[in-house]
């Protein structure tokens, strides 16, 4: 790789640095192929990447960051998930950890808050961001439905006491 393309590469984690809403920091040794094109397929559908990139550039990137603080934990094989969502990657990481567990979390940063292990886990478990758009709107839709239900309930009752009349006198 020349000067070039290491400083492209630099810029390309910059930005991702910048613009990510969390970057989890994992380890990876022993994970082949296909167990990592699973990982950046599931990051994919979660609408999250997955990034391998050489410490020293990835370092280098951080410097002036917010989430600089992460540099720390990039030692050995280390692989980068993140997402716009703050709590997509988190998500995504977090199942594929348990369910292999050569994909070892490090910990991570959201924005300029430094999450180790326990705190990554924390994310994982929020609610992502339609699951708070679908409970929202299913409290508004609720008391929608109510005052349709009550609107809706006298009319039915006198339509059924017209009928009890009707049958009555007939």
């Amino acid at each position: 790789m020349d000067r070039a393309q290491k400083e492209a590469l630099v810029d390309e984690l910059g930005q991702i640095f910048t613009d990510s809403g969390v970057v989890v920091v994992s380890h990876y040794a022993g994970i082949t192929v296909a167990e990592m094109q699973d990982f950046r397929a599931r990051m994919r559908e979660a609408g999250g990447f997955v990034r391998v990139a050489k410490n020293k550039l990835a370092k280098i990137a951080l410097e002036g960051k917010p989430c600089e603080s992460i540099s720390g934990m990039l030692d050995g094989m280390t692989v980068l998930s993140y997402s716009e969502d703050p709590v997509a990657a988190a998500k995504v990481t977090e199942a594929y950890a348990k369910d292999n567990a050569k994909l070892v979390i490090l910990g991570g940063a959201m924005g300029e808050n430094a999450l180790d292990v326990a705190g990554v886990k924390a994310v994982a478990a929020m609610p992502s961001r339609e699951e708070l758009i679908a409970s929202i709107v299913g409290c508004i839709g609720a008391p929608a439905s109510n005052i349709a239900g009550a609107i809706g309930a006298p009319a039915s009752n006198i339509a059924s006491i017209l009928e009890t009349i009707e049958e009555k006198a007939a």
